[in-house]
């Protein structure tokens, strides 16, 4: 479902998406800027996650880990 929102841009995009649009093979003005920002949310979305991933990884490189086999550590296990 299509929600309707007023969008602002420059004079200048707005001239050139009203001369070329057609020509790109789109139905209409509006259909033409549904498509650019699904785009850019697409490319946001992206590099938000990866943002994410990024800080995700430092808070995990900063916690202590525990050595869960220290008890065991250093026993030979072959001669057992």
């Amino acid at each position: 479902m299509l929600v309707q929102t007023k969008v602002q841009m420059d004079k200048e995009n707005y001239e050139f998406i009203k001369k070329v649009y057609k020509s790109l093979h789109y139905r209409s003005l509006s259909e033409y800027v549904r498509d650019a920002v699904a785009v850019k949310v697409r490319e946001d979305r992206k590099m938000l996650r990866e943002k994410k991933r990024l800080d995700a990884m430092a808070m995990i490189a900063k916690g202590a880990y525990e050595n869960h086999f220290e008890s065991i550590e250093g026993e030979d296990f072959e001669a057992r």
